[in-house]
């Protein structure tokens, strides 16, 4: 999927000047462009709250088909079309994107290896940011115009897509062993969704309010990698493989870990436990960057591993573990698109304030103060939800006054 998204964004977009003013001050190209597609991302995150948490299992398939048939098509135009429309069909791009990562979840979660499966696809979608960026780059070297690079590597990665859909297809259900340790995960209804958001909504405001930032952050990065590699000397294009593969493999191991934990709680604590050490590492890394400890490409592993570190739970694992040690009827998927409706809200604010607000400002240094915001305002904010979830059980034994 990452191959149908990302690519765009290791491009400048120089050639066209759009003309784009909020408040009077004008928009980078690549900024218009990159807020465009969040918001095509991020109004499917709304959507799919409903939309993914509803469907059926033997439609999976079939609509993860269509999502990125339509992102492709979406890529064409991109190419095509006069700079104006552009805008419109990278927004398009992003509406049918945000709807793979919760239709795949769907498959995955709910097991007793959940952790071990949704580990290895979170090392997937780290690596694959870089990756596909670079195979871009590598495109535009060997004569691609920038506008067509994205369709050609969506193009490219086409019949793995199709492949990997049909093997995802195969998996089998839970079975009566991963339900009774995990519980039973059932579509769920309009008044589910609301009796979810009823009973946890002290612990999810924290959580969310985290996320909204953390997200911005994760993205601003991911987007604009190139240019804060670029503002600090660093011209060689396999510094996105150089920096996203220890930072996947990293996260790969320490997620699976997980799974060695049966009791929910204890996983759960754990997974809390992941991220505040994540947030921990992002300000840690940065101060050691700014005294000379660390060089740039280092200092962009230890932003990047603490970032995936506290932002990965909470699209596998961290609603996964709440579901089961709640045993609340129905998917982790719909928190997971709540948190993710949220987030890309705030990627999108994130991106307007540096243009309007911060046009002064390089990248790089508003990506700097960007991350020691996140690590000092992330760690209370999640402190504070770790302690609601903790005590929360299932309906059963809250009403027998049990932890």
């Amino acid at each position: 999927m990452y191959a149908f998204r990302k690519p765009f964004s290791a491009a400048g977009y120089g050639e066209h000047q759009l003309v784009i003013e909020i408040a009077g001050r004008p928009l980078e190209a690549k900024t218009v462009f990159v807020i465009s597609q969040i918001l095509g991302y991020c109004t499917s995150k709304y959507l799919g709250a409903k939309l993914c948490s509803e469907v059926r299992r033997e439609h999976l398939g079939p609509a993860l088909l269509v999502a990125i048939g339509c992102a492709l098509a979406a890529l064409l135009a991109f190419a095509v079309v006069p700079p104006g429309l552009k805008v419109v069909a990278i927004f398009l791009n992003g509406l049918p994107l945000g709807f793979v990562w919760g239709l795949m979840v769907r498959y995955l979660e709910g097991r007793r290896i959940s952790e071990l499966l949704l580990a290895a696809v979170s090392c997937s979608f780290i690596l694959a940011s870089g990756e596909v960026k670079r195979f871009g780059l590598s495109l535009m070297e060997r004569g691609v115009p920038e506008y067509w690079m994205p369709f050609v590597t969506g193009a490219v990665y086409l019949a793995p897509f199709v492949v990997s859909v049909g093997l995802l297809s195969l998996i089998p259900k839970p079975d009566a062993a991963d339900e009774a340790l995990r519980s039973k995960r059932s579509t769920m209804g309009r008044e589910d969704r609301r009796a979810f958001l009823r009973r946890f909504f002290p612990g999810l405001l924290p959580l969310f309010i985290a996320y909204f930032f953390l997200t911005a952050f994760r993205d601003f990065r991911d987007n604009y990698q190139s240019d804060l590699f670029h503002e600090m000397g660093i011209a060689d294009p396999a510094a996105f493989s150089r920096t996203e593969r220890p930072i996947a493999l990293s996260v790969m191991v320490v997620l699976a870990l997980i799974f060695l934990i049966r009791n929910n709680r204890a996983g759960l604590m754990a997974t809390y436990g992941i991220v505040l050490g994540g947030l921990a590492l992002m300000g840690g890394a940065t101060w050691a960057w700014d005294h000379g400890m660390i060089d740039g490409e280092m200092w962009m592993i230890g932003n990047g591993l603490g970032a995936y570190l506290a932002y990965v739970p909470f699209g596998t694992v961290m609603f996964d573990r709440m579901i089961a040690l709640t045993r609340f009827g129905g998917t982790a998927v719909f928190a997971i698109y709540v948190a993710d409706s949220l987030g890309y809200t705030g990627s999108v604010g994130v991106q307007l304030y540096k243009d309007l607000f911060a046009e002064n400002t390089e990248r790089l240094e508003y990506f700097r103060c960007l991350t020691y915001g996140m690590s000092l305002g992330g760690l209370p904010l999640m402190a504070l939800a770790m302690i609601y979830f903790l005590r929360q059980g299932p309906a059963s034994e809250r009403s027998a006054g049990k932890d």
